[in-house]
């Protein structure tokens, strides 16, 4: 053999590779286009994910604004039923006023004598209290003006001589609860002051529900219901 071609085999053996060389390359390659292929498919769920997340902040926003909407329309509709039912409330008042006002109207009427009776029926002096509550009794009708009488004849009139008990009453408030031409409802507020010989002044102060008919022209007691 010649030295060239001994040479050529020498290098042919010094740079090919064995067969354990070539299968680590192959593997080396595998894996790496393996690993590639891996990154790249991860790329898209990354994106995917991305943009889910920022899609995602825009529903509760929508919810939210719907809400917003929601309410404030309802809280207007509440505000427009509120501010019509307390109109309605001021023209029916303010025709009751006009109407109790009325010179001639029966609540009035019935108003002025529920007072100035009231004050009648509770007040009185130990001098003349006979005559004080026997005129008291000509303002009553019906069983009322009978348990009036029963009362102040066998306990009121005997205990005020008696004991000098004086009695002032006064009325700083009516109230017409219901009225017509015949029948009418008052509820009177009143404050009495009674003495008892020397001793000092005691002041009470009640509500009563004056229940008055009208008989010919005028308006007389039937019920006195402390309330």
């Amino acid at each position: 053999m010649s030295k060239h071609h001994q040479d050529q085999t020498a290098e042919d053996q010094t740079t090919a590779p064995s067969d354990s060389d070539t299968d680590f390359i192959e593997d080396a390659v595998e894996d790496k286009a393996v690993e590639d292929s891996t990154e790249n498919a991860d790329e898209p769920t990354e994106t995917a994910d991305t943009a889910s997340e920022s899609a995602e902040p825009e529903k509760p926003k929508r919810v939210e604004w719907a809400r917003v909407f929601a309410f404030g329309v309802l809280s207007a509709v509440v505000l427009l039923l509120g501010l019509g039912a307390g109109y309605l409330k001021w023209v029916d008042n303010s025709a009751r006023l006009n109407d109790i006002n009325s010179a001639d109207s029966p609540a009035r009427e019935a108003m002025q004598a529920a007072k100035d009776s009231t004050i009648a029926l509770l007040s009185y002096k130990p001098d003349t209290v006979e005559q004080q509550l026997g005129a008291a009794r000509d303002l009553l009708t019906g069983d009322f003006r009978d348990s009036y009488t029963s009362l102040t004849n066998d306990v009121v009139i005997p205990g005020a001589k008696q004991k000098q008990i004086s009695a002032v009453a006064t009325v700083p408030a009516v109230a017409s609860v219901s009225a017509d031409a015949r029948h009418a409802v008052v509820l009177v507020y009143v404050n009495q002051t009674v003495i008892v010989g020397q001793d000092a002044p005691t002041d009470t102060a009640s509500s009563v529900r004056v229940t008055l008919d009208k008989i010919g022209n005028r308006w007389l007691i039937s019920k006195f219901d402390p309330v």
